[in-house]
């Protein structure tokens, strides 16, 4: 890493360097106080890296929220074959992990960050088969994942005929109908920070692309108590944000979906084991609201 700072961008190669951690895409390094190198480990995560060193920038400045776009950019050198960034440090810690937070300032600063990114994104957003389509495409997927928690879901046929009802609903809901918009793309509790109580950024723009906002919308029933999900959509709505029962009920569904995705694929990652728990239990708890 100093050798490719020392490379590209002598100014930091003087800076303290702490190695932090190896992700499933990313090396990452401490640079001096106020910085993170993230170097990809692999050639899908080197494409990632070169979308969000192209978009990131220019989405920054219009976000309510800091998200840790590219400072600084380094290309293959001193036999390292990868794109790379330089990205300013985040203080705070995933809200899933965090012992506590303001659900009511949470509720506002999330539905505000989402209604500033979600406007018309170029015909030339980075696409991605999983994120911001339509619903439907993700059924065959649903069943398989659900199928696989067959006694767990819900716990009893009650339960899971309760799932089966919020995702047959977002599967009835009229579809998106507007202009793609710009999407974060992975918008769950890990990727939320919280510094003192508060949110304090966004992270992870991988998965960045563009489509229907319900996606990132399902954010909402992972991260928030439903007596703050008025507030959320007040302030999504507030700075331009489209609302509706559909889109609603489609953001249910995704939420939906990813819960049974991370129960039924995070053996190996509790905190997303329990993003899936916690999501799930507030889905059925919805749900009975909604019949009583």
């Amino acid at each position: 890493m100093r050798r490719l700072l020392a490379d590209q961008h002598h100014d930091l190669a003087r800076l303290p360097l702490e190695f932090l951690a190896n992700g499933w895409d990313n090396e990452l390094y401490r640079v001096g106080e106020g910085l993170i190198a993230r170097l990809p480990r692999r050639a899908l995560s080197a494409q990632i890296i070169k979308n969000e060193q192209r978009w990131l920038p220019g989405l920054a400045p219009r976000l309510p929220l800091p998200i840790p776009y590219p400072e600084r950019t380094g290309v293959p050198a001193c036999g390292y074959p990868y794109s790379w960034s330089v990205v300013p440090y985040l203080p705070g810690v995933p809200a899933a992990q965090a012992s506590s937070f303001d659900p009511a300032g949470a509720a506002a600063a999330v539905g505000g960050f989402l209604g500033a990114l979600h406007v018309p994104a170029p015909a030339d957003a980075p696409a991605n088969p999983f994120r911001g389509v339509p619903l439907a495409q993700r059924a065959s997927t649903f069943a398989a994942n659900l199928a696989q928690l067959t006694g767990q879901v819900g716990q009893d046929q009650a339960g899971r005929d309760a799932v089966l009802r919020v995702w047959d609903a977002a599967l009835a809901a009229p579809g998106y109908d507007g202009p793609p918009v710009w999407l974060h793309g992975d918008l769950h509790p890990a990727n939320v920070l919280v510094n003192d109580g508060q949110v304090s950024g966004v992270i992870d723009f991988g998965d960045i692309t563009a489509g229907d906002p319900a996606s990132d919308l399902s954010v909402a029933w992972m991260l928030l108590p439903l007596e703050c999900h008025a507030s959320f959509w007040s302030a999504y709505q507030a700075v331009g944000g489209r609302a509706g029962d559909a889109l609603r009920a489609r953001a249910r569904g995704w939420a939906l979906n990813f819960a049974i995705v991370f129960l039924a694929h995070s053996e190996d990652n509790p905190v997303l084991l329990e993003v899936g728990r916690r999501t799930l239990s507030t889905m059925l708890d919805n749900q009975r609201g909604s019949a009583g």
